[in-house]
């Protein structure tokens, strides 16, 4: 109904600003390697969070040369990006949170299953009745043996078709009940 247009929307805008952010990490970080050697000792060994907030801080200075100036005005407008773009996802998934809490609140207490990933869920699922079986819902979400047999050799993979969301979603749930669900180990 409504609250999964909601999500749906949620968590479209969420995943663009996760991009926003991880480009602008790739890109703050190529900088870093071609900015002058100063620069790149100021922020040499710094964790992430340390190096955003100090590239954020960058001021600009007349005792900098030209491509150290260039090289302040990138860094500090790629960190600021990067700090907007995580205040943005972390207030849609505030939000996301709610809507999942209103629809399936259950869903949170699966190990593995986080707001992200509930909110996944509940938008492909979409209605009562669309997934008759687990065969079907392993279709939709891309996991469905496909059989890819040749004479005697029986073969299968796996397929690529169905929500590619959905199945990330999955696969996040699969990993951390490898690491932390002993039932899942088993």
């Amino acid at each position: 109904g409504q609250r999964q247009e909601a999500l749906r929307l949620l968590l479209l805008a969420r995943r663009s600003a996760v991009d926003v952010r991880r480009l602008a990490l790739v890109q703050l970080r190529s900088v870093i390697v071609t900015c002058p050697d100063e620069l790149r000792q100021e922020l040499r060994g710094l964790s992430q969070t340390r190096l955003v907030e100090r590239c954020r801080l960058l001021r600009r200075s007349s005792s900098r040369t030209p491509d150290e100036l260039a090289a302040t005005l990138v860094l500090r407008t790629l960190a600021r990006r990067i700090q907007s773009a995580t205040e943005e996802a972390a207030e849609l998934q505030t939000e996301i949170l709610a809507h999942v809490r209103a629809l399936a609140p259950t869903l949170l207490d699966e190990p593995g299953v986080g707001p992200i990933v509930a909110a996944q869920l509940i938008v492909a699922w979409s209605h009562a009745g669309r997934l008759r079986s687990e065969a079907c819902f392993a279709r939709l979400a891309g996991v469905a043996p496909i059989p890819t047999s040749s004479g005697k050799t029986v073969r299968h993979r796996l397929s690529r078709g169905g929500d590619r969301q959905l199945n990330r979603a999955l696969h996040t749930v699969i990993l951390h009940r490898r690491q932390h669900d002993p039932a899942t180990r088993d």
